[in-house]
């Protein structure tokens, strides 16, 4: 390894999903067709809101955005596992760990700010809704993308140099199938007491400070919702939203079962499980989620086929 890594690991066995080899087949296909899908669903979502000026609106805009964020989200890790499934050789370089871990942090500190600027224009949208053009401009969704892709790379940096600080000079296997930043701080052979001070502090915030966001941003909405006297506005209302809750719920569940609810024992199999779940199968239930319960996004797929097959 390079001297300035101070590391005696030049690279990193990642040992994978517990699966038996004569599974291993049936797992490739499995996962091979959930990131297929992952990608060409978010694709669509993206080209669906570029090509239909009805999608033109604050929401349609955040969810591109998370749209492309999901189909990086999975693609920083998905490909390395399947590439890994199919090989006995399951190491990746010490860069290669790094860069993967810089940009899964990235993409999913970007999910989470995303998830609570969605749910702010929701707030808006029911709580305020003779106020929502003059509240939600253009400039005000520009910046809030830009303060998100900001605090997201400051994030994953901070942590990344951090991280390459340490030094690795025991075992270089890593019980999971990407470089799990806690498999890493388990590793090492150096003082990570600032690490997981950092890792407390700043990473917690970058977490709760979103949920409480989302939370603040669905309270007002209820409250707002049940001095509705119209049972079918009432029900219009929980519809616009209901999409987005189920994102957040999968998205938030996940990462509380990996890192708060985890105990000691089976702890890696459990880590593992809600792992899968949010890097893989939670971007590729996203464009179902929305597609299938959003009368717009109906409308606007039906169009896109219809034009297709008129230019055939």
């Amino acid at each position: 390894m390079r001297p300035e890594n101070q590391s005696c690991v030049s690279e990193f066995l990642l040992l994978g999903l517990p699966i038996q080899p004569e599974q291993q087949g049936l797992f490739f296909a499995l996962f091979l067709c959930m990131y297929l899908t992952t990608v060409l669903g978010n694709l669509l979502i993206i080209l669906l809101i570029r090509l239909d000026s009805r999608l033109h609106t604050p929401m349609y805009f955040f969810l591109s955005h998370l749209a492309f964020s999901d189909i990086s989200l999975s693609s920083v890790t998905v490909p390395k596992m399947l590439m890994n499934m199919q090989s006995w050789q399951q190491t990746i370089p010490y860069s290669g760990c790094i860069s993967q871990f810089y940009f899964l942090t990235l993409f999913g500190c970007i999910d989470n700010f995303l998830l609570a600027v969605m749910a702010y224009d929701r707030y808006v949208a029911i709580c305020q809704p003779l106020h929502y053009t003059n509240v939600m401009r253009q400039e005000l969704l520009i910046s809030l993308v830009v303060w998100s892709w900001f605090l997201s790379c400051a994030h994953a940096l901070l942590h990344t140099l951090l991280l390459v600080q340490l030094s690795f000079c025991a075992d270089n296997s890593i019980p999971h199938f990407f470089c799990d930043l806690t498999a890493l701080l388990k590793m090492s052979c150096s003082d990570i007491s600032l690490n997981e001070l950092v890792m407390f502090i700043e990473g917690a915030m970058v977490v709760t400070l979103p949920l409480i966001s989302i939370l603040g941003s669905y309270i007002h909405i209820g409250t707002t919702v049940l001095k509705i006297p119209s049972t079918k506005r009432l029900f219009k209302a929980f519809s616009t939203c209901g999409s987005h809750l189920i994102v957040v719920s999968l998205y938030y569940g996940t990462i509380a079962v990996a890192y708060f609810f985890s105990s000691s024992k089976d702890s890696n199999d459990k880590d593992m499980i809600a792992s899968v779940m949010y890097i893989v199968v939670t971007p590729m239930l996203n464009p179902f989620n929305y597609s299938l319960r959003n009368r717009d996004i109906k409308q606007a797929l039906g169009m896109f086929v219809t034009r297709a097959n008129f230019f055939k």
